[in-house]
Parts: C-alpha cells; structure tokens; sequence
C-alpha cells in the first residue's frame, strides 16, 4: 500500500515529518477514503512510534504498510486494546523494519465479525487439573482450581482451544507446554536465540493463547476475508510492492522491541 509513498524519504526522513507531509498525508486519505479518517489515523500511528523509541529507527515505508494493514482491517494500533502490533525487527536485507503482528483480541474480533462464532475460548491447563483429554473425541476432563490466586500462580502443563458455530459444529484442540516450546522453537528465531527479547520470554502463556487460536481457526474455522488478510499478514514485513516476508523465520533476524512493547497480560492474550 505505500510503495507509492515517497519511497526515497522512507529511511532519511523522521516518522512524524514522514507521515504528516503533503505527499503522504494526501496519498493515506486517497487510501482511508476521507480526511477526517485520515487525520485520526495518521495521529494514532504518531502516537504508537512516539511511545516506542525502537520504531522511530524502522524504515518509515515498513510502519505505513503495516498501519495501513491495520486500518484495512479495522482495528485498533493502541497497544493498550492490543489488536495489533507494529514490532522492529532488524531483517537481513533491509536493515530496521516494522512488521505486523496480530494480537490475540485481534483474532477475536474478527472472528466475532464473522457471525459465525457462538463460542470462542482459550485457556491455559495448569498442574493437576488435566484429567484426560481425548483427541479422537475432542472432549476435555479436568477439575479446574477454583481459587483464582492459586491458579495463577500453578504451573502450566497445556493449553486449550475450542469454537462452536451458531449451527452447532465445535473443534478443540489441547497442546502439551512441551509441544508449544518445540513450536516456539521451531517458528521463532528470536526465541530459539534466548537473548530475552521476544514476546515468547516475556509471556509464553500469552503467545501460546495466539497460537492456539492461529491453529484452530486457520485449520478448522470460518476464516473470513478479512481473516485471511490477517493471518497472511500477522508476523510479516510488508514490502513496498505489497508482498510479505515472515522475518523472524530468517535465521539472522533480531527482534529489537526490547522494553518498548506491552509485557503484562493477566488471562489471555494482549499480543
């Protein structure tokens, strides 16, 4: 989307100078459809670079694409409603990116959309709690800890996801914390290098919360337009010519949000 967007200003040029020029701000209404849409879009991305000092060293084209991502799904950049993520990477080729990530209660929304979904839940399984889960059946026994103070402080051994659609059809499915950390370990070179800096250290159980919805949705759920855009879109980089690179698959990617992203989530998923 902005690979019309002044690209010879994209890495010289401040975010805030970048994005508020003619060219630009004309060029995002022409996209948005209107100014007034235009202007509030353009202010909450201002304000979501300004309170990451890590993005205000990104390419500039990189953090349009990806807001740009955002706003065609409508939803929010606010880190504190937690439908999406810009996040830096430091890619191979490109050098300091922003790319798309989102978030669990992106997900949930746009499943809501849909009009599909009658039931939509994840939750993590803690210690002594599993009785039996039975994948040919779907069907989960467990005698959950009713004290809420005690259950977050067990430990967690799996994680849970199921739907069920207005018409009755229901999907769940149950990973072990071991299979979600070969996961982790296998998709993310940020969290296989350990250095503390990635989503996956700071809140396991949060990214494990996503990554279940990910899985039972895109395999077994209605998966709108809109979804589809999502999912494609969620953890890339958008080029200039509109096509998307998963950089934390390359195996010298850096994620460089340090303490700059949101790191608390009480139950489910804030990222």
């Amino acid at each position: 989307m902005a690979n019309e967007i002044q690209k010879s200003t994209t890495k010289t040029m401040g975010f805030t100078s970048y994005i508020t020029s003619n060219a630009v701000a004309n060029r995002i209404n022409q996209i948005i459809g209107d100014e007034k849409t235009g202007k509030r879009f353009i202010s909450a991305i201002v304000s979501a670079v300004n309170n990451n000092p890590q993005l205000k060293e990104c390419d500039n084209a990189s953090i349009l694409s990806g807001a740009l991502l955002g706003e065609s799904l409508n939803l929010s950049p606010s880190p504190q409603l937690g439908n999406y993520y810009l996040v830096p990477f430091n890619d191979k080729d490109r050098g300091k990116v922003a790319t798309f990530q989102l978030g669990y209660k992106g997900y949930i929304q746009l499943a809501i959309r849909s009009g599909q979904y009658k039931k939509l839940n994840v939750l993590a399984i803690k210690e002594g709690e599993l009785i039996k889960y039975d994948p040919l059946e779907e069907e989960l026994e467990v005698n959950l800890i009713q004290d809420e103070l005690e259950r977050e402080k067990a430990k967690t051994i799996g994680y849970y996801a199921m739907f069920e659609y207005i018409n009755g059809f229901k999907k769940s499915i149950y990973w072990s914390k071991e299979k979600m950390e070969a996961h982790a370990l296998k998709y993310s070179q940020g969290y296989k290098a350990k250095k503390g800096y990635t989503f996956w250290e700071k809140d396991f159980d949060a990214m494990a919360f996503k990554t279940m919805l990910r899985q039972l949705i895109s395999k077994w759920g209605v998966m709108s337009t809109e979804m589809q855009s999502a999912y494609e879109g969620d953890m890339a980089y958008i080029k200039d010519d509109g096509s998307k690179v998963y950089v934390d698959n390359q195996e010298d990617t850096v994620i460089i949000d340090a303490e700059a992203q949101p790191k608390t989530v009480k139950s489910l998923d804030d990222i």
